[in-house]
């Protein structure tokens, strides 16, 4: 049976004392971010296997919300710990749009650089694609990936700050993103790293691909319940790397949701959607674990927001 664990338990769990952190290497951490998963799509019909096994690891928070119920001020409030409308960004970003995350935010990777992490970010973007707005400028050593969603015309996936591949598959995404953040990891040096793994999946169109379908199989539930088991298995991808890489007991492994589902998606007994604020667009769901610091298996019902996550970082 689950333990519970109250919010503060869970802050205090993570936080290291001034003298411990002159005595031991400061954890790396891992990132984990999904596109429009539902409360309801872990653990439920749609096999999620790897999350379920972290889960009797780690801590489930139940009640964790994010910052918005959509994509770019969702992501700007995990990034700074501020609400998006203190940040001015309040609108999804297009890949036409002037604005982005205002450069005088600090946000993670520059908080995270400025205590010697590695940092890098894999996968989604989506705080502005302007020169100014780019990951790069942004406190990341390095970016790979999309700087705007993927349902947004071609799909051009950049290194750093050019333009490395041009009308890239959809279906190809998830699976590019998976192996470059195993080797990111595999590859880390004595330093700690910060890794971003900020997937496309399971937002619209869903395309799991080959590499998928080849190890795992389709789940008979549709693209969607393909997209979210695909999530799974990228998942233990990265679980596995940490894991081979002699990494683990000083990892901090965090996965979560940018906002609620689509009509696809489940978001529980929770009334709404993405992009409302009901509970089903904004309560999604949200794992983690630091072997050795935080509980196994335990149940945290505690209300949590992704604005927790920077102040946590911060105390780490």
């Amino acid at each position: 049976m689950s333990e519970k664990l109250s919010r503060r338990s869970f802050l205090s769990a993570l936080a290291v004392s001034r003298i411990g952190l002159a005595q031991e290497r400061p954890p790396n951490i891992i990132l984990v971010l999904a596109d429009d998963l539902g409360w309801g799509d872990v653990n439920s019909k749609i096999p999620t296997p790897n999350l379920s096994k972290f889960a009797q690891t780690g801590i489930t928070f139940t009640d964790y919300y994010c910052a918005a119920s959509v994509c770019s001020p969702s992501r700007a409030g995990l990034m700074t710990g501020r609400y998006p409308v203190r940040t001015g960004l309040t609108n999804v970003l297009v890949p036409e749009s002037e604005n982005g995350l205002p450069q005088e935010e600090v946000i993670l990777p520059q908080l995270l650089k400025a205590k010697n992490y590695r940092t890098s970010c894999v996968g989604k973007w989506h705080l502005g694609s302007q020169p100014q707005f780019l990951p790069t400028r942004r406190g990341l050593d390095y970016f790979y990936g999309l700087a705007y969603s993927h349902d947004m015309g071609e799909i051009c996936l950049m290194e750093g700050e050019k333009i490395v591949a041009r009308d890239v598959p959809a279906h190809s995404l998830a699976s590019t993103f998976t192996n470059k953040g195993v080797d990111l990891i595999r590859g880390s040096s004595a330093e700690p790293f910060f890794l971003l793994l900020s997937h496309t999946a399971p937002h619209i169109p869903n395309e799991p691909g080959a590499q998928f379908f080849k190890e795992v199989g389709k789940t008979g539930l549709g693209p969607y319940g393909d997209s979210v088991a695909e999530l799974d298995w990228s998942f233990g991808k990265i679980l596995d790397a940490v894991a081979s890489s002699d990494k683990e007991e000083n990892t901090l492994i965090l996965f979560t949701s940018d906002n609620g589902p689509w009509y696809q998606g489940s978001t529980g007994p929770f009334r709404g959607r993405k992009g409302e604020c009901w509970e089903g667009g904004m309560r999604v769901p949200f794992l983690a674990r630091l072997p050795g610091r935080t509980p196994e298996g335990v149940v945290c019902d505690y209300p949590v927001s992704s604005l927790d996550i920077f102040p946590t970082m911060a105390g780490l």
